[in-house]
């Protein structure tokens, strides 16, 4: 181990920016300053850091286990996704990849910030933007993740069986193989049997989704452009999108007015709020178990009355 690596080791209190790492980083971006190598907090997931280069470039680091290669070149894929879009600003993407140590993804370093009212307003807008990129069917071209739980985007023309095999039914399969109670799988059951009529002829045109667009995936540059970033991207009903941005809040009333303005969502979208934050929660229930077993049921019950 060099003296380089062992500072950086006692500094950080981890043996995560192994030597090979930093060669590693370093045939992308030139010699990272190993000074400059600070842990940021967040996320549950991943570890990840800001970083600097030698030539005073910065950069935002993910780490993960090798084994996560592919989650992390399928979150690099929906950046650069969205970036295409050329409507939310997303952190662009400098390299993704594995050696013996870890998986990584590097991108460029943000300065964000909380975001205001008039960051909210913008992010509306552009949000409406990216929704109308659209595709021939629903899901996309490769599986990723949400949070930790694969999410599978198989090509399909109908929104109803994409959304009830790829996202409910999947979510639900795996609560029942981690013990969740027969009376949730029977609920499950019942709910796919109604989602003709809980959707009610509801027959949305695929947009590009952020997939996980929640309050701690959005932010603000100095400049006061809003930033989306983290996402679990496919092509799906653009309520999806805007009903989780209501499952745990942090979007305020400019943002959602500035959306309508943009692009007005169509009659019966507030009744399918709760149909498509049940695909959250039923992950969180798998991520985490707990009181989201309470909340799925009681979500269930309610949609089934």
């Amino acid at each position: 181990m060099s003296n380089v690596h062992r500072r950086l080791v006692a500094r950080l209190g981890v043996d995560l920016i192994t030597a090979s790492l930093l060669d590693e980083l370093g045939r992308h971006v030139g010699p990272l300053d190993p000074e400059f190598v600070h842990r940021v907090r967040g996320g549950d997931i991943s570890d990840s850091f800001a970083v600097r280069t030698q030539a005073g470039q910065a950069y935002f680091l993910k780490l993960n286990t090798p084994q996560h290669e592919a989650m992390f070149a399928a979150e690099a894929a929906g950046l650069v996704a969205l970036a295409a879009a050329k409507a939310v600003r997303v952190p662009a993407v400098v390299a993704v990849g594995a050696i013996a140590d870890c998986a990584y993804l590097l991108m460029e370093h943000l300065p964000l910030r909380q975001g205001t009212l008039a960051g909210a307003s913008a992010l509306g807008r552009q949000l409406a933007a990216q929704h109308r990129v659209t595709a021939a069917t629903f899901g996309w071209q490769q599986d990723n993740t949400i949070g930790r739980t694969p999410q599978l985007n198989p090509p399909q023309s109908s929104w109803l069986e994409f959304f009830r095999d790829a996202r409910l039914a999947y979510q639900l399969d795996l609560a029942q193989h981690n013990g969740c109670s027969p009376q949730l799988r029977q609920l499950g059951d019942e709910l796919y049997a109604a989602l003709p009529d809980l959707l009610l002829g509801h027959q949305p045109t695929p947009a590009l989704l952020h997939g996980d667009l929640w309050g701690g995936n959005w932010g603000q540059l100095p400049g006061g452009e809003a930033v989306i970033f983290d996402p679990a991207v496919y092509f799906g009903d653009r309520e999806a999108d805007l009903a989780m941005t209501r499952l745990f809040g942090g979007f305020p009333a400019e943002f959602y007015a500035a959306y309508e303005a943009a692009w007005p969502l169509p009659k019966g979208h507030a009744d399918r709020v709760a149909l498509y934050n049940l695909y959250h929660v039923l992950n969180h229930l798998n991520l985490f178990g707990g009181a989201y077993a309470a909340q799925a049921q009681g979500m269930m019950e309610r949609l089934l009355s």
